[in-house]
């Protein structure tokens, strides 16, 4: 399993993943599942993927070379004129690799999965991002809903709900972001260092930040320890029930 969030904010995008691999309790590993296409002065697009790692290894593949699906169309993902239609070409290649291998990976007794984020932006429009299934289709984040997530969503969930707004700075946003794996790194040992972080401005067309995390990272350990320092003395402050117990 693993843990990957996107932001998509009034300034830009933020992508956050893990990188950990997990097949059996005697089989971890660790592969980047993040991917970035860039395009001086036209594009750049950031991929972060969850589940299957056969499945979103093949997607990547595709996506690198562009391709033609069973239909005869072709898909080429630095020709797409919108997010939209970006997110178009990955749906597609999902939808390939699932008509190639899904079948063969149910009769083997694994229930393929896989969901995606696409997050960045194409001269002349907006930056975006989307959140992709195992059968091609998308979502797109809003203003209602700024960030999305993929992978053990829940543990890293409620610091988002309460601090990212679209209109959150990209730096606070990329903490919170850190935040929020923390979290997930201390309830679920399928979630793994090291991570990769990725922040994009909206008007720039390479990444702000696109930086690795391992475990000797002295921001990314700072802010855990102050963060669970910083909940503990939260904690004692708060009163304990009157109940009469």
């Amino acid at each position: 399993m693993t843990y990957c969030v996107g932001l998509n904010l009034r300034d830009g995008v933020v992508i956050l993943a893990d990188s950990r691999t997990n097949a059996g309790v005697d089989s971890i590993a660790t592969f980047g599942k993040l991917h970035v296409w860039q395009q001086p002065g036209e594009r750049v697009l950031a991929l972060a993927t969850a589940g299957n790692l056969s499945l979103s290894q093949s997607v990547v593949s595709l996506l690198n070379g562009g391709f033609v699906d069973a239909e005869g169309k072709e898909h080429d993902l630095l020709k797409a004129t919108r997010m939209f239609d970006a997110a178009g070409v990955v749906g597609a290649a999902i939808r390939e690799v699932a008509r190639r291998d899904g079948e063969g990976l149910k009769q083997q007794g694994i229930e393929p999965n896989l969901t995606m984020l696409l997050g960045g932006k194409i001269k002349g429009r907006p930056t975006q991002l989307y959140m992709l299934y195992y059968a091609g289709n998308f979502i797109r984040a809003t203003q209602d809903t700024p960030f999305l997530q993929i992978g053990e969503a829940k543990y890293g969930k409620p610091i988002l709900d309460r601090v990212i707004r679209p209109d959150t700075p990209l730096l606070q946003a990329a903490k919170c972001a850190l935040i929020s794996m923390d979290s997930t790194l201390r309830s679920n040992v399928s979630v793994g260092l090291p991570l990769d972080l990725l922040i994009l401005r909206k008007d720039e067309f390479k990444p702000a930040l696109h930086r690795r995390i391992d475990a000797d990272d002295p921001y990314f350990n700072d802010i855990r320890v102050r963060w669970g320092e910083g909940l503990r003395s939260v904690f004692a402050t708060v009163p304990d029930p009157d109940w009469g117990v």
